[in-house]
C-alpha cells in the first residue's frame, strides 16, 4: 500500500537558521499523524513544503506517490490544508465563504453550492450556514476554515496548529470534528505544541527538534521509552516542596522535578507498587506533609522532555 507521505533527509535553511536538518517521515492510510515539537523545531516548514509552498534544498518528499518537487499540480489536487489562524470573511456567510473556494478549486456554481451544503452538515454548521462569519464564536469560525479546505474532497488534510488560540470548549468540538473526518476516509497530518492534543487525536506521533525527527511511534510506546512509570505527589505546602524531591530522589538516585505552580513533585520511577511504597516509606521519613501521591505513567510532556532535555515550551525562531 503506497505511504501517505514519504519524507527522507528533508533540508530548509533560512539564512544561517537550519529549519529542516535530515528531516524523515512516513504517514500511513487512515491515521491521524502528529507532528509534535516546540516553535521553531520546523513544523510548519515541513507542512508549507508539504502544501508545495516552498522549495526544499535536499531529500525527497512524496503525497501518495507523487514526487512534490515534479508533480506539484498533482500533489495540490490532493490535498487540503488549514493554517493556524481562521482564514474566513467576516462580511459573507458561512455557506458563501465556503462557495467561493469551491468555486476557487473550478467547481460550477451548482456543484458549489452542493460542496458548501455537504461541508457544513459535516461540521456541525447547518444550522447557521446563513449567517454572517462574523456572528461566529471562535470555535466555529476554525470549523468553518477546515471547511474550507474539505470542499474540494482532499486525500489528506494538513492541519497547522489548529487550536491556537480556541478556548477548552472550541478545542473539543474541533478535535470531534477531526475524528469524524477521519473516519469518513481522510488522512490527517497535525501540527501542534499541545501534547494533550497530540494523545487524544493521533495514532502515531513525530517528534521534532532542531528539524531533526528524534522520536517516532503511538503514544503508548513513546510512553514507554520515557522510562518506566512516574511517581506523582502534590502538597499545599510550597516551603516542603525541596525536601519532598530530596526524600523521593533517594529512592533510585534519579533526580526529582519540582512544578512550583501546581506544588507537585514528579520522579521516573523502573517499577511499579514497590516503588511507590518506596516513595511512601521515604516521605514519611522526611516529614513532610503531602495532600496526594499517585504512580501513573508518564505524560507526553515529559515524554519530550525526557528525549530531548527540554520541554515543550522552548522557544527559538519560528519555523
Amino acid at each position: 500500500m503506497t505511504a501517505t507521505i514519504e519524507a527522507h533527509g528533508l533540508e530548509k535553511n533560512y539564512g544561517k537558521n537550519r529549519a529542516l536538518d535530515g528531516f524523515d517521515l512516513v504517514a500511513e492510510p487512515g491515521q491521524v499523524l502528529a507532528v509534535l515539537g516546540p516553535n521553531g523545531a520546523g513544523k510548519t516548514t515541513f507542512v508549507r513544503a508539504l502544501a508545495t509552498l516552498l522549495r526544499l534544498d535536499a531529500g525527497t518528499l512524496r503525497v501518495f506517490g507523487h514526487d512534490v518537487r515534479r508533480d506539484p499540480v498533482r500533489v495540490r489536487g490532493l490535498l487540503g490544508l488549514a493554517g493556524q489562524f481562521a482564514a474566513v470573511e467576516p462580511a459573507m456567510t458561512g455557506r458563501e465563504n465556503l462557495e467561493m473556494v469551491a468555486r476557487l478549486y473550478g467547481q460550477d456554481r451548482r456543484t458549489a453550492r452542493a460542496s458548501a451544503q455537504r461541508v457544513l452538515e459535516q461540521l456541525g454548521l447547518a444550522e447557521a450556514g446563513d449567517r454572517l462569519a462574523r456572528t461566529y464564536s471562535g470555535g466555529m469560525r476554525r470549523r468553518l476554515d477546515l471547511g474550507a479546505s474539505l470542499v474540494g474532497r482532499p486525500r489528506l488534510l494538513l492541519l497547522d496548529e489548529p487550536t491556537t488560540g480556541l478556548d477548552p470548549r472550541s478545542r473539543i468540538e474541533l478535535w470531534d470534528a477531526i475524528r469524524a473526518l477521519v473516519e469518513a476516509g481522510t488522512d490527517v497530518l497535525l501540527t501542534t505544541q499541545y501534547l494533550d492534543e497530540a494523545d487524544r487525536l493521533a495514532h502515531r506521533l513525530v517528534i521534532v527538534d532542531h528539524g531533526r525527527t528524534i522520536a517516532d511511534g503511538t503514544p503508548s510506546e513513546l510512553k514507554r521509552r520515557a522510562g518506566g512509570n512516574v511517581v506523582d505527589v502534590h502538597t499545599h505546602r510550597r516551603e516542603h516542596l525541596a525536601a519532598i524531591a530530596a526524600a523521593l530522589g533517594r529512592i533510585d538516585g534519579r533526580r526529582a522535578q519540582i512544578d512550583e505552580a501546581t506544588r507537585r513533585v514528579t520522579i521516573g520511577v523502573d517499577g511499579s507498587g514497590e516503588d511507590l511504597l518506596a516513595a511512601l516509606r521515604s516521605l514519611d521519613a522526611a516529614g513532610v506533609e503531602i495532600d496526594d501521591v499517585a504512580l501513573r505513567q508518564p505524560t507526553l510532556d515529559e515524554v519530550f522532555l525526557a528525549l530531548t532535555g527540554h520541554p515543550t515550551a522552548d522557544e527559538r525562531i519560528a519555523a
